[in-house]
């Protein structure tokens, strides 16, 4: 009879690529968490997924063992080559970046060169490539040896080993350091919102430290908020080593200084950069992270780059948003021209992780999509219908006149531009409705709003709805409810702990992009 997929890798790959020099120290069996589904509105968690085989080689006995290849085991009863097509989409779309991959029943196998784009005919198991071919075909395609200095970051071991890293980490940490080891300088990385960047930022510095090549470093990013985040997490491996730069305190002392744009000086075109130049020479870092690179329009931070050329600088970025470019799409616009200019700069990413990929490993939360409308946005609306509903200009405040309104707009300036204080109620009380039909008002809701103002209108009106509902169903009022939670309120980001944790209190923040930025 036949061995299952199980028994094949117990009783015939195991002891065949042992014999070709395959210690289970240089065989990972990455897994993932299990992506959820959510079905009639409810979450289940599918099993986690697996990968039979990654196979790794060392470049000595104490260093990180490199991944460079996948190994993909099916029935002794099916074609050698039965998992090949599901394992070549890992090398295809860089998942757990390696360039060679196979797929085995136990007897024979075939292999895909991503470097080559050949697929070999089927060959005995006993045929198998060791470390050493495998090595050498990596070098010779990639243009440096693992023993090189150049290459050196890429074989430091994580600290505390790799339990703590997950599979696309130390794909786009090991990305990075390839294309490096190649003598280029600069690196993007793209990866959805909560994926880890700043755990991969940690430990990009860290090997780079750790390999003698760190000088000093420099960690950017926009908000207060990230900058005490990124400052825990690089204080924890680096100690003082690592230290917030204040607008009094340019930290020189310090290997790894962490600045937002503002902090620098160069926050937008208006800047003048004069913290910046007065504080750090020119090339006066030898590495820098941008973090959320493409969160801010590429103008006046770009100085940082620029005056440090001689510098490694890695690009991080979210997942960018894909929408229509349209001459009218204002804000379409503004994102391809960021998008160009970053990959202008640094390249094309060197590694990818989208938000889909994590909520299918498990990752990243789950959602389904819940369309909720109001008649004006499929409707379109008049001169006289906006007049009626008695419009606000949204920064004075102030009653909008007929002949302000003949300007053009279209629908998305409704709360940027145009406030129209139905509307607002309208989509409330849709959002209200489906929390009370989903388990209730009492369930952490984190609402995206176009500008400050429209983040406090939908608080107070959030506010109202659940206080109206407490008295209707003779409930007490578990307060503060919603509020607002934006950069530029003060205070605004203090909540976040009682947004995350709070049981009884702080349930709907009202938000305008703080929270879409990387913020924990």
């Amino acid at each position: 009879m036949p061995y299952n997929e199980a028994d094949t890798r117990a009783k015939l790959i195991d002891p065949a690529i042992h014999g070709r020099g395959w210690s289970e120290e240089l065989i990972s069996r990455e897994k993932t968490a299990g992506g959820i589904e959510i079905v009639e509105g409810k979450a289940r968690r599918r099993r986690g997924g697996r990968v039979d085989y990654v196979l790794r080689v060392k470049a000595n006995d104490y260093t990180q063992p490199v991944a460079m290849a996948l190994l993909e085991a099916k029935a002794e009863n099916l074609p050698p080559n039965h998992g090949l097509e599901q394992v070549k989409l890992y090398a295809r779309s860089k998942l757990l970046n390696v360039p060679f991959v196979f797929s085995s029943n136990g007897r024979m196998f075939v292999e895909f060169d991503k470097f080559t784009g050949l697929t070999t005919s089927p060959k005995p198991i006993a045929e198998f490539p060791t470390p050493a071919d495998l090595r050498m075909r990596y070098e010779a395609a990639m243009g440096f040896r693992l023993d090189e200095e150049k290459a050196r970051p890429l074989l430091v071991r994580y600290p505390g080993g790799e339990a703590s890293r997950r599979y696309y980490q130390d794909a786009a940490i090991r990305a990075v350091f390839e294309k490096l080891a190649t003598g280029e300088k600069r690196a993007l990385l793209s990866l959805a919102t909560g994926a880890g960047k700043t755990f991969i930022a940690v430990h990009l510095l860290k090997k780079i430290a750790d390999a003698g090549q760190l000088r000093k470093a420099l960690f950017v990013c926009d908000r207060d908020e990230l900058r005490s985040q990124a400052t825990t997490a690089l204080q924890n491996v680096f100690g003082n080593d690592a230290a917030p730069v204040s607008s009094d305190e340019p930290q020189k002392n310090a290997r790894i200084l962490i600045a937002t744009y503002q902090t620098l000086d160069v926050a937008s075109e208006e800047s003048e950069a004069n913290f910046l130049r007065d504080n750090y020479p020119e090339n006066y870092f030898s590495h820098i992270i941008i973090d959320e690179c493409h969160r801010s329009a590429w103008g006046k931070w770009s100085e940082v780059l620029t005056r440090n050329p001689e510098a490694i600088q890695i690009g991080l970025t979210a997942t960018p948003r894909k929408l229509e470019v349209t001459e009218k799409n204002r804000e379409a616009l503004e994102d391809l021209e960021i998008t160009n200019d970053n990959i202008h700069h640094f390249g094309e990413p060197v590694y990818e992780y989208d938000l889909g990929q994590g909520i299918e490993d498990g990752y990243l939360a789950a959602c389904e999509i819940q369309i909720g409308r109001v008649n004006v946005d499929d409707t379109s609306i008049t001169i006289d219908d906006i007049m009626a509903r008695s419009p606000i200009d949204a920064t004075t405040g102030q009653p909008v006149t007929r002949d302000e309104l003949r300007q053009l707009y279209d629908r998305t300036t409704y709360e940027d531009r145009i406030l129209l204080p139905d509307r607002v109620i309208a989509m409330c009380r849709d959002l209200f409705n489906y929390l009370l039909q989903t388990g209730g008002p009492e369930q952490k809701t984190i609402i995206f709003c176009v500008r400050d103002r429209h983040a406090d209108d939908v608080a107070s009106e959030m506010n109202n709805l659940y206080a109206a509902w407490c008295a209707q169903n003779g409930k007490p009022r578990l307060d503060p409810y919603a509020f607002k939670c934006t950069a530029s309120v003060d205070g605004g980001n203090q909540f976040l702990p009682d947004l995350r944790a709070a049981s009884r209190s702080h349930f709907v923040a009202t938000t305008v992009d703080l929270l879409s930025t990387g913020v924990d």
